[in-house]
């Protein structure tokens, strides 16, 4: 049997947290995403070749890299006789709140993936991209990479991915704006704990919105997408938030929230036009708080992470 030499995999952007499931739901965005190119190596471990696309100057050393990190555990456990050296195209600016440090971990696996004898099963690969996604986030959470790999809404657990099934037809729009929040920041703004109230009033909105998604039932999703533990604490480290969401609320939303740590801010709709719609009203409330921002606009079924069999150049997403 004649071995793959080289493998390029994309992985999409994704909104951690969903609002409503803090490090627990997460859904893929068409379009953004990180595209890494894999070759295999004589030589054991991982080399990180190249970094090029929105950010440049990220570690070169595996064990402090997203992607290397992910790669490094990946050959280790599954005893993989042979190294990798990997080309990481960035199209995702960090600090975005759209899973940019996941994202290349979760496009490096999938390339690796492809280079061995007997491919593991996608959602295989997900204990590799929890261990990648330390190195960005110093904790393990499986919000951005889950729904990375898998596509979709996914539900991820310490272990296990589960894909949730949603509405026929619905969209989102997540909104970028040119300022960044990092990770470790945002979740120091969780550093006291909740009062237990509230903690049960986030458990019901989380028990509505899982419902109404296994019902196919958007009165019960419009319930329940709404986020009274973590946004508060965050709001104020996005500059015109409040605006934001409420120009999303006012175009239709079944809720809207920020996305992962922020500062991007989201919204499900019931259809493209509408997601549109409210994409270019978020973006103008971004703008009269001096900021560029961008409108992505993703069908909620949007497909995970693949190796590109015939595409032998990055994708490409433009942001201000």
């Amino acid at each position: 049997m004649t071995r793959r030499k080289q493998a390029t995999a994309f992985a999409p952007a994704s909104v951690g947290n969903a609002g409503v499931g803090f490090d627990l739901l997460g859904f893929a965005i068409r379009g953004a995403g990180d595209t890494v190119t894999a070759t295999r190596s004589e030589t054991p471990g991982v080399v990180i070749e190249a970094i090029t696309g929105t950010v440049t100057d990220l570690p070169r050393d595996p064990d402090r890299n997203t992607a290397g990190k992910a790669v490094l555990a990946l050959l280790q456990s599954e005893r993989v006789d042979f190294g990798v050296s990997l080309q990481i195209h960035k199209g995702i600016p960090l600090g975005s709140g759209l899973g940019g440090s996941a994202a290349s971990a979760s496009a490096a696996l999938m390339a690796v993936n492809a280079l061995i004898d007997r491919p593991l099963e996608t959602a295989a690969l997900y204990r590799y991209a929890l261990i990648g996604e330390t190195v960005a986030s110093g904790s393990v959470h499986g919000d951005n990479v889950g729904p990375q790999l898998l596509g979709g809404l996914v539900l991820a657990s310490a272990e296990q991915l589960f894909r949730i099934p949603v509405p026929k037809g619905l969209y989102s729009a997540v909104v970028h704006p040119d300022h960044i929040v990092e990770t470790r920041t945002a979740r120091m703004a969780l550093s006291e704990g909740f009062g237990i109230e509230t903690i049960v009033a986030q458990q019901t909105r989380l028990a509505l919105f899982l419902s109404g998604c296994y019902r196919d039932d958007l009165d019960l999703i419009r319930a329940g997408l709404a986020d009274v533990l973590v946004e508060p604490r965050r709001a104020h480290l996005i500059p015109g938030f409040s605006e934001v969401k409420q120009a999303a609320l006012d175009h239709g939303a079944l809720g809207a929230s920020i996305s992962g740590a922020g500062p991007s801010v989201f919204g499900w709709f019931e259809s493209r036009a509408q997601a549109e719609q409210a994409g270019a009203a978020m973006v103008a409330a971004f703008g009269r708080h001096k900021l560029n921002a961008t409108a992505l606009v993703s069908p909620l079924e949007a497909p995970g992470a693949r190796v590109l069999e015939d595409e032998s150049s990055p994708i490409q997403v433009r942001y201000p």
